[in-house]
């Protein structure tokens, strides 16, 4: 009776592991042909070959071990603002007794604040890996790295963070940093919103892509410059010289425009979801969950922020609870961390289905968001 089954298992037991012999031949092949070369040649051969490889040995070298993780991942990050601490919302003048005299400051804005320390982490905790030439070469020119399950996973999280960052900073340039959407752009926030719309490919020298082949300036340059445009802002913000506009209006069309932009990352996950089923073996689920976390992580702290900042709407409103939900819904999601990213399908029980998992979580913090938009909109 089981014949055939354990006769099944041995078929794929055995043609597994003549796919990896097989992978693992072309992985190896050119250390294997080069290891031949310097074994058959003279000694001027063999030290020009020295002079070759040693540099490119230590710069993959360090090109692993700025991809082998994310440098201060913390889920918890959002605690570090005390937003709960912030009573005023953003661009509120407050009085301040000093002395005999009074001064006047106004609130500062915590979305201006997590969306700034997220280009640091991205940029400054953590190298920026897109736009870094190992990154760009791929497997020896011969197969990018998102195609292959190794040392893609923190490119495709920085991108879902920048990609949250880049959303964010548009809104505060267009809507949220201006007086009704009339008044003139705030400088600063123009300066961030073009600088961290720059390419994210970029290095000093681009000689086989569609960059400029250079010397040129490289994508992380551009993003310290969109960080320190927002920086000032909030300086001076706070000091009553730059214009946060807290209306019920803003926020409601601030959390549309995240909701559509997680809606289409779970199309993408969707499609993934529906059109690949090859569990452990999808070369792709990785990087597709990892962007998608990556986003949430920026949105956990910037929907957070965004809660600080339009603290008296979302009090008179009564949204606290819906709120509480939605950032559960988003901590949940950023919490899953699968040792191997599997796209199994729904019902396998044998693989599993983490794009799905994800994709759940992110459906749940989207209908949070529209519920919160239709209260807004009453």
């Amino acid at each position: 009776m089981l014949d055939p089954f354990f006769t099944w298992v041995s078929g794929l037991w055995g043609a597994l592991i003549k796919s990896i012999v097989q992978f693992w031949r072309l992985l190896t092949s050119p250390f294997r042909a080069t290891y031949n070369l310097f074994r058959r040649s003279g000694w001027i051969i063999r030290g020009l070959l020295l002079l070759l490889l040693i540099p490119l040995a230590l710069a993959y070298v360090h090109f692993f071990w700025h991809t082998a993780w994310v440098r201060d991942f913390d889920v918890n990050y959002p605690a570090k603002f005390h937003l709960a601490d912030h009573m005023h919302p953003a661009g509120e003048q407050v009085a301040v007794e000093g002395g005999d005299a009074t001064t006047k400051t106004c609130g500062r804005s915590n979305i201006v604040e997590v969306t700034a320390d997220l280009m640091d982490f991205n940029v400054n905790s953590n190298k920026w890996i897109s736009s870094h030439p190992l990154y760009k070469a791929g497997l020896f020119w011969i197969v990018e790295w998102d195609q292959t399950w190794f040392f893609d996973n923190k490119a495709a999280f920085q991108r879902g963070v920048h990609q949250a960052a880049s959303r964010t900073a548009i809104e505060l340039a267009d809507a949220l940093g201006r007086t009704r959407g009339t008044s003139q752009i705030d400088e600063d926030l123009k300066v961030a919103k073009g600088n961290i719309q720059f390419d994210q490919f970029t290095w000093y020298f681009n000689l086989f892509d569609r960059q400029p082949i250079g010397p040129t300036t490289p994508t992380p340059t551009y993003f310290r410059e969109a960080l320190k445009a927002l920086t000032s802002y909030n300086k001076r913000l706070t000091a009553c010289n730059a214009t946060f506009d807290a209306r019920a209006d803003n926020l409601l069309q601030f959390l549309d425009r995240i909701a559509k932009d997680i809606g289409s990352t779970s199309a993408v996950i969707k499609d993934r979801a529906e059109q690949n089923n090859s569990g452990w073996f999808d070369t792709r689920a990785d990087d597709i969950f990892m962007y998608s976390k990556g986003q949430l992580y920026a949105y956990y702290g910037i929907l957070q922020a965004a809660r600080a900042d339009f603290s008296e709407v979302v009090e008179t409103r009564a949204l606290g609870d819906i709120w509480d939900r939605m950032d559960e819904h988003l901590r949940r999601a950023i919490e899953l961390d699968p040792f191997i990213i599997s796209n199994g399908t729904e019902d396998g029980w044998l693989m599993p289905t983490h794009l799905t998992t994800l994709g759940f979580y992110i459906l749940r913090a989207r209908s949070n968001l529209v519920e919160i938009r239709s209260v807004l909109d009453r």
